[in-house]
């Protein structure tokens, strides 16, 4: 079994008493006092993740415009520096390699953010597609640290604590500059649904703000545990779960970030074709009766019993207190209020079609 990787912040997780767990090939924490109070501290105040297991991968050169269009869904053409935008790599089959941040940092170079479990896949992807574009690809993953600070309180602790002001950041939006001497870029992005911010810089950087966030006691420490309830609630996808190479945008429902209507791009026939076609199966939010929690992998089924789908991500819902799920579904059941089942352990319980979104955002835009 290969050694695991460790973050730049991994040593104050352990004297933390963080439970840490394997994640994606790197030790990371997991929570550090409950998932439920994280979770609620992100949702009330504020609260700080360490990303920096996820990887970094800047293009530029003259093509690198071009090429980023031609390797990702979203449209990028003419965007003006500091934009950021959510998108997909596509296979030829219009399956998801991957979903990325873009962030435009000059005319001619773009930094990718794309998900730590598929670092080494992806970057491999986006080289074997270089051939013809006059671009330069440099794997950035192991030299940048990132934070995430999260929740309705991010932005003046932003400010007070750490001495960035943020205030002109519209959603979607980054700026680099140096701070003590050192290079930063800090995006007003997130995985939570709350306001938030992204702050990527070099190890010895990220360090201090991450120490001087834990002083100031105005911030709490967030693992993954809360991340994924957090993102789960208002509707964001976890690739593996709700994105696959065999799951496609459009059955996905996010086709909104598919931009058809751009020059070529890799799998763009495959997802005008299953437009034009309808898809076969579709996401959708499941509220169950009672408290049996669903899980990934659990099957769907009909009020007959006849499997339908499968369970993409299920939670007892700690904003809401309920237990929820998101499943994909064949679409002729995806309608509001259907009745459907899911088969947890040698049990069915019954479930109602809803909305993706059980939370809703509160962005600042």
């Amino acid at each position: 079994m290969p050694e695991l990787k460790t973050t730049p912040l991994h040593s104050r997780h352990v004297a933390a008493g963080a439970l840490m767990s394997p994640f994606a090939g790197f030790d990371m924490p997991i929570q550090y006092s409950s998932i439920e109070e994280e979770h609620k501290a992100v949702r009330t105040a504020c609260g700080v993740f360490d990303v920096s297991h996820m990887g970094e991968v800047n293009v530029s050169g003259p093509a690198a415009e071009a090429f980023v269009n031609y390797i990702f869904s979203n449209d990028i053409t003419g965007a003006p520096i500091g934009q950021v935008f959510y998108g997909m790599m596509l296979n030829g089959s219009g399956g998801v390699v991957d979903d990325l941040l873009v962030y435009k940092r000059a005319a001619d170079s773009f930094l990718l953010v794309i998900n730590a479990s598929n670092i080494a896949k992806d970057v491999a992807w986006i080289e074997s597609h270089a051939d013809g574009f006059d671009v330069e690809i440099d794997n950035l993953s192991d030299q940048l640290a990132e934070i995430a600070l999260q929740g309705p309180e991010s932005e003046t602790v932003m400010s007070e604590v750490l001495g960035i002001n943020v205030a002109d950041l519209k959603f979607y939006t980054f700026r680099e500059e140096l701070l003590d001497g050192r290079h930063i870029l800090v995006s007003r992005t997130g995985y939570t649904g709350e306001d938030g911010f992204e702050i990527y810089g070099p190890a010895d950087a990220i360090a201090s703000y991450w120490d001087a966030l834990m002083e100031s006691g105005r911030v709490k420490p967030c693992g993954l545990g809360c991340r994924d309830t957090l993102r789960f609630e208002v509707g964001l996808p976890l690739y593996g779960n709700e994105l696959t190479d065999d799951i496609t945008p459009v059955e996905a429902c996010l086709s909104m970030f598919v931009k058809t209507d751009k020059s070529d791009f890799i799998g763009r026939q495959a997802i005008v074709d299953q437009k034009a076609a309808g898809p076969a199966r579709k996401l959708v939010g499941l509220r169950m009766e009672g408290r049996a929690i669903p899980r990934h992998g659990y099957e769907v089924t009909d009020t007959e019993g006849n499997v339908i789908g499968v369970v993409t991500t299920g939670y007892r819902g700690i904003s809401l207190d309920e237990s929820i799920a998101a499943a994909l579904i064949a679409t002729e059941l995806t309608a509001k209020d259907t009745r459907v089942m899911v088969r947890i352990r040698n049990k069915v319980w019954p479930a109602t079609v809803t909305s993706r979104k059980f939370y809703n955002k509160s962005y600042k835009k």
